[in-house]
């Protein structure tokens, strides 16, 4: 199957102009700034193919923004090629238009002054998108986004969870191969992501919308991104899935486990009231205790957690078992600050 998205050793350096220092009036600094190149986007190999969910990962200059409007055709390549719904987006952007949709949480593509359902037929004629069509796409996300409520009301009025809404409908309304999302749930509260989250969902399996999502919610990324792209200083640090990456790079793990307390022997307990657990494992460290409930940390190489909780039940009387993985804001910023390239991890 043909990638939906693939490009090679796309870069992008802007030409940066600033005025000189030490000219006494500051002619020759207007006259004749100092030019320099700054690389936003160094030489990123990608391929992702039809249907996929993913992810695009980095802190605030890392060059996710200038990526996606390379994608777009809003940005001409310094170098490299790339195809997007196979079209040149710099040379074919308008037939790219009809292929794509885009949400960028900060802005909007709908009219400030109208209603909402006056921005979506205006779309439609944007478009050119068939009255069949229309009514039957229309239809379609005003009952998965939940529309109606707030179809008549001025995009201005609108809550920011509902412009969202509005901003997704907009954007699907053509029946987009491929949907870029520029941080589409940038201050919505926790059920407005929820219903987002359900919706983009839904969109990926039932229609197979190809979804290229870049954010700073890692809660967005686990929760609708099999696969992660990392980029930071323009370059590819990382391409490969949550799962991966949070193995070699998630440190320990935690065991919570709460114990009977009605069969814990005399010497475990502690004149505090806490448990003290002896002879644990190699590796196995008891961080934290609350009564019966003990918090035990352990390298993901040190001991499997399978026999961990063997080692546990063969000494005491156990009433609950569960795990706590190392966040994922905890280990991407983890691999910015400490300057991680998983050169053994990056796809071509």
């Amino acid at each position: 199957m043909e990638p939906i998205i693939s490009a090679e050793d796309l870069s992008k350096t802007f030409r940066v102009a600033r005025r000189r220092g030490g000219i006494v009036g500051g002619l020759r600094s207007i006259v004749d700034p100092e030019v320099r190149e700054v690389a936003a986007v160094r030489s990123i190999t990608l391929a992702i193919a039809p249907g996929e969910m993913v992810g695009l990962v980095g802190p605030n200059g890392a060059g996710k923004s200038t990526t996606i409007k390379m994608l777009t055709g809003i940005l001409t390549p310094s170098g490299g090629r790339v195809r997007v719904a196979g079209l040149v987006p710099v040379r074919q952007r308008r037939e790219l238009a009809a292929r794509i949709g885009a949400v960028f949480g900060q802005r909007t593509q709908l009219w400030w002054d109208l209603p909402l359902i006056d921005s979506l037929r205006l779309l439609q004629y944007l478009y050119r998108v068939p009255a069949a069509r229309f009514t039957a796409s229309l239809d379609r996300l005003r009952a998965m986004l939940a529309l109606d409520e707030f179809s008549a009301t001025p995009v201005r009025q609108l809550s920011l969870g509902q412009r969202m809404r509005g901003d997704l409908a907009a954007a699907l309304l053509h029946e987009p191969d491929l949907l870029f999302l520029d941080e589409p749930t940038i201050g919505l509260d926790v059920v407005a992501k929820a219903n987002i989250r359900d919706f983009l969902r839904e969109m990926n399996h039932a229609r197979g919308t190809t979804i290229l999502l870049t954010t700073h919610d890692m809660d967005d990324i686990e929760a609708l991104c099999p696969r992660m792209l990392i980029i930071d200083h323009g370059r590819k640090l990382y391409d490969g899935t949550v799962a991966a990456i949070r193995e070699r790079f998630g440190g320990e793990r935690q065991l919570i486990a709460v114990l009977d307390p009605d069969a814990l022997p005399a010497l475990l307990r502690t004149p505090a009231g806490t448990v003290a657990l002896p002879d644990l494992p190699a590796g196995v460290r008891l961080t934290r205790t609350e009564g019966p409930r003990l918090w035990l940390s352990f390298a993901r190489d040190a001991i499997p957690a399978h026999e961990l909780i063997g080692w546990l039940g063969a000494r005491y009387r156990l009433r609950d078992i569960t795990f706590a993985e190392p966040e994922i804001d905890d280990i991407i910023r983890r691999i910015y600050t400490e300057g991680l390239l998983l050169e053994d991890n990056v796809a071509p």
